[in-house]
């Protein structure tokens, strides 16, 4: 496939191009193309922004990962604005230019997240589910998929879902690791609530996945379909790594360092890869024990 890609020198994009790259060809959007060179490779075609593609529908398909890191800061005003502006406005964009084609692509594959249910109890979340509460994360995740179905009556759109992304050396499970390292590991708050993630070589195949088969659209939850709760994934992780667990987190703590940006935290949701699973998808790493194996 020929395939547009924004977000391609992120976590995801760059080990999907890495992975794929015998397979498709790319064209990335990128900021700093010494970087993404760099990163990706002679073997990619390097756009500073969408509004440098001549023609959308030379593409088969599109694949939307742009957004700033929702944990990379506090959750001032202006940061929150940042999250949106990053993730809505390229969203939108890429929908008008979808919808102005006369070959559209075949599919877009838009990012999105599991802050679209809320925070949750240990009640399995699938794809039917709607939030019960709104807040931040709620209505980012809204919006972003509203902007990315506005393309749907012209193309196939699926919105990945996205949990807590678990790889070797990158993303949020390096940020865990360090007190881990010191014998200083432990659950966060009261450690009761879920935790819903997938290793990143199970991400890139579920990617590879749905560009494939036509009859999976809408939201797909990007998550094993093993969520656990932060004391068992905790207690896990230090059990990998032959570490102790008994280092408590309080969750005032995390709230005075961290704000609301905290919630993601400490509130979290079940969510099951239903539809994944219905149509077919196996995972390799369907337990948080195997993922860390390969991730630690």
């Amino acid at each position: 496939m020929n395939i547009l890609m924004t977000g391609g020198t992120g976590l995801i994009g760059s080990a999907f191009i890495r992975k794929y790259r015998d397979t498709h060809q790319f064209t990335v959007t990128t900021r700093n193309k010494g970087v993404a060179r760099e990163k990706l490779g002679d073997n990619v075609t390097l756009l500073s922004s969408v509004d440098d593609v001549a023609d959308i529908g030379k593409f088969d398909a599109v694949i939307n990962l742009q957004g700033e890191g929702i944990a990379d800061k506090r959750w001032s005003d202006s940061r929150k604005q940042a999250l949106k502006d990053s993730r809505w406005q390229v969203t939108e964009k890429l929908a008008a230019m979808i919808n102005a084609s006369k070959t559209p692509p075949k599919v877009f594959l838009s990012g999105s997240a599991i802050g679209y249910y809320g925070p949750r109890d240990a009640e399995p979340v699938n794809e039917n589910d709607v939030a019960e509460h709104s807040d931040f994360a709620v209505t980012l995740c809204q919006e972003w998929e509203r902007r990315a179905l506005a393309a749907k009556d012209v193309t196939r759109v699926a919105l990945l879902r996205t949990g807590v992304v678990l790889t070797k050396g990158e993303g949020a499970l390096a940020q865990m690791l360090t007190p881990y390292k010191f014998g200083l590991g432990g659950p966060l708050g009261d450690g009761k609530q879920m935790m819903s993630w997938i290793q990143l070589q199970d991400m890139t195949r579920a990617i590879q996945y749905l560009l494939e088969h036509d009859n999976l659209s809408g939201p797909v939850n990007m998550t094993a379909p093993g969520p656990v709760a932060n004391e068992a994934f905790s207690r896990t992780l230090a059990s990998v790594m032959n570490k102790p667990h008994f280092m408590r987190v309080p969750g005032f703590v995390l709230k005075l360092g961290l704000g609301e940006m905290s919630s993601m935290l400490l509130q979290g949701q079940a969510v099951v890869p239903d539809k994944l699973r219905s149509h077919g998808f196996e995972f390799e790493y369907p337990t948080v024990r195997e993922a860390f194996k390969v991730s630690v």
